[in-house]
């Protein structure tokens, strides 16, 4: 989270779905990262049920989703926001993601050059 909140625009809000996690998740976010909404499951929903369960509960102009464990860079939003204003044409983009142990490596995006199929996936 730190990243996160380090290196995300400050008109951005930031969102955490806890997806009924029996980890001492939600006292952490509350206690230490309290300028984010938290949205708690009353069930763990699976991986894809618990986001599609709280993406209806937040409005915005764009989403988007990280995992728990990433760590983001200074920057990380402006090429993702740069390329959804620049093209109608678009409905999903995603970053470049970087090996946390090799840095200077492409994790499973740069195994595709970062592009992405119909479906969104690399």
């Amino acid at each position: 989270m730190p990243s996160v909140i380090d290196n995300t625009p400050s008109n951005t809000r930031i969102v955490v779905a806890d997806n009924n996690s029996k980890d001492d998740s939600v006292p952490t976010i509350r206690s230490q990262f309290a300028t984010i909404q938290l949205i708690r499951l009353e069930k763990n929903h699976g991986f894809a049920g618990g986001y599609n369960r709280a993406l209806a509960q937040v409005n915005a102009e764009y989403y988007l989703l990280l995992n728990s464990d990433v760590e983001v860079s200074p920057g990380w939003t402006e090429p993702l926001v740069k390329a959804m204003d620049g093209s109608n044409e678009l409905a999903a983009c995603q970053p470049k993601i970087r090996s946390f142990l090799n840095r200077d490596r492409f994790e499973h995006a740069g195994a595709s050059g970062g592009y992405m199929d119909s479906l969104g996936y690399a």
